[in-house]
């Protein structure tokens, strides 16, 4: 399907707007467009239009000034890289990773460079799971090689595992990693089927390649080393029968009949832009029955049309719920009911590089972006990283709504 997005839009609205009825609720009023291509900005590029971008906005059309500005951030570099280093969080954590066998800045530029020519979502997930060769000239493979342990001297199967499950099946099987939970859906069995399709990783001067599968963890009771045979969690019937194993395993997640990996980025993608998802938490969706119908409908479309994460962006910040405003008529703050159903667009701690991006922006007539003076970007790289060391970094879970501190506040207050 190529159905145009402004039709997915109308669709979108409709779902929220009986949503609301249902509810006996009324959504606040729209915001106006200059809250609105703010709101854009801070979500896309982490941080604010500067005066050079506004006056440019001001001088265009009203009816088409929003959908251009979007149309503008996409095709900067500054969106992609933002975006690359909020997606690399989910996939390879926050921290430096293994000396040698991981290079970050290679992974994230080559992320940003598949964003930026909007490459389907699919692809770049299937190099992220299959992919063999060096972490500098396959840099996909970091993915795997971040895991790598020292006592194990190869990379994690239940590592990858766990990552694997959280970023592209929305759901955490490592709460199953020690043992069966009463009150969970997930078994061991299951986390560990899908370990051992990692469990011939090898990492060498070649790089990351595959070899004999020596994944054999201890049986729950006697302890004894035991044999785990590849197997996915659900659907096995579109797992395909031959060819390695992530590579299998790859096409299963990214098959047509398989909607998890469609859920599990739309609501990420939601919650980038709009500060929480659409189902909390990020990465634990809930069954079928449960699932909120606005995911499931642009996850249906998201799949239909080539996972095409510009046209979700495009949708999502097209839609009514992205534009409403955060306040009532009366200036007052929308009520709890009005919030949890999206009548109004939430409140949301802003993130430190946020913080740090806006500020600088603030300071300079012109736009800071990659092409800037050299002393410029310079002090910006320095002056927000040294804000982030001092402010706090909530690491991968950064959509956790309970993630302020003591010292921010005091350097908030009286910091320089």
């Amino acid at each position: 399907s190529t159905e145009p997005y402004q039709a997915t839009i109308e669709r979108l609205d409709g779902v929220f707007r009986k949503l609301w009825a249902d509810q006996g609720l009324a959504p606040v009023a729209r915001a106006d467009d200059w809250t609105i291509a703010r709101r854009m900005s801070l979500a896309l590029c982490g941080t604010i239009p500067s005066l050079e971008e506004i006056r440019r906005l001001q001088a265009r059309p009203s009816e088409s000034r929003l959908d251009s500005w979007l149309e503008d951030l996409l095709a900067d570099r500054r969106c992609s890289d933002y975006l690359a280093e909020r997606f690399a969080r989910a996939y390879v954590g926050t921290e430096d990773g293994p000396f040698l066998l991981f290079r970050r800045r290679r992974f994230t530029t080559w992320l940003s460079d598949a964003f930026l020519a909007n490459r389907p979502y699919h692809a770049i997930v299937r190099d992220l799971i299959a992919e063999n060769g060096l972490w500098t000239d396959h840099p996909a493979t970091n993915f795997v090689s971040v895991t790598f342990s020292q006592e194990k001297q190869r990379p994690d199967p239940e590592r990858l595992a766990a990552r694997f499950s959280r970023c592209f099946l929305g759901a955490r099987l490592d709460c199953a990693q020690c043992h069966d939970h009463p009150f969970d859906q997930w078994k061991q069995s299951e986390f560990r089927g899908l370990a051992a399709f990692f469990g011939g990783l090898h990492a060498d001067l070649r790089g990351i390649r595959e070899g004999e599968n020596d994944y054999r963890p201890p049986h729950r009771k006697t302890q004894e080393p035991t044999d785990v045979a590849p197997a996915v969690p659900f659907e096995p019937e579109l797992l395909p029968a031959q060819g390695e194993l992530r590579r299998r395993l790859a096409e299963w997640v990214v098959h047509p009949k398989n909607p998890s990996l469609a859920r599990a980025t739309v609501n990420r993608v939601w919650a980038l832009l709009l500060g929480r998802p659409l189902s909390e938490p990020v990465d634990d969706l809930p069954s079928e029955g449960d699932l909120p119908e606005p995911l499931r409908m642009l996850a249906e479309d998201f799949l239909q049309n080539g996972y095409d994460l510009h046209r979700l962006i495009r949708v999502i910040t097209g839609s009514e719920v992205f534009r409403l405003s955060s306040a009532t008529l009366d200036g007052e703050g929308p009520s709890e009911e009005q919030e949890q159903a999206w009548a109004a667009f939430p409140l949301t701690r802003l993130r430190p590089e946020q913080v740090a991006g806006a500020i600088f922006q603030s300071s300079s007539l012109t736009t800071i972006r990659s092409d800037s003076f050299w002393l410029v970007r310079l002090a910006t790289f320095t002056g927000s990283n040294d804000f982030i060391r001092r402010h706090g970094d909530t690491g991968e879970d950064e959509f956790n709504a309970r993630g302020g501190t003591i010292p921010q506040r005091l350097l908030l207050m009286n910091g320089d």
